[in-house]
């Protein structure tokens, strides 16, 4: 996980629309950027569920809220039109920014041993600077923990 005060490292990549995105179309505005393992999965959609929910209220404190998975843009569409997604999801199939952002790492389920995606969500002033970091993400409660935030 990246620390905080930490200038985060740059980004290009397409969300669920295919509009490109990356770090410097967020200058001057606060980016919450939360990584999640999976489209369509029981915590992954509980996430996004909520973050769409409070999309506006995070606006009202000039806040931008983006998901990032590995799933590629045609997965995020449909994820975004089956759950009645608001938030922007940006696929990173190739790892670059789950990499950058050092989320990819090794996780144990029932003895296996696999690498994926640690849920983990960054809080990123206008300046590229990380301000808040937290990789020990419980779905049900990201949202609420960082709407008081």
């Amino acid at each position: 996980m990246l620390k905080i005060g930490t200038k985060t490292p740059d980004f290009k990549l397409k969300d669920q629309n295919g509009d490109e995105h990356t770090l410097k179309d967020y200058a001057g505005r606060k980016l919450l950027v939360f990584f999640y393992s999976k489209d369509n999965t029981s915590g992954c959609t509980k996430q996004a569920v909520a973050y769409s929910g409070l999309k506006e209220r995070f606006a009202e404190k000039g806040i931008t809220v983006v998901g990032v998975s590995k799933d590629s843009a045609a997965s995020h569409k449909r994820f975004e039109e089956k759950q009645g997604l608001t938030v922007t999801l940006l696929a990173d199939p190739e790892l670059e920014m789950i990499k950058a952002y050092d989320v990819w790492k090794e996780k144990k389920l029932y003895g296996n041993v696999s690498m994926g995606v640690l849920r983990t969500t960054y809080m990123i002033d206008g300046n590229g600077i990380i301000v808040f970091a937290n990789d020990k993400v419980k779905a049900a409660e990201d949202v609420a923990k960082m709407i008081e935030l």
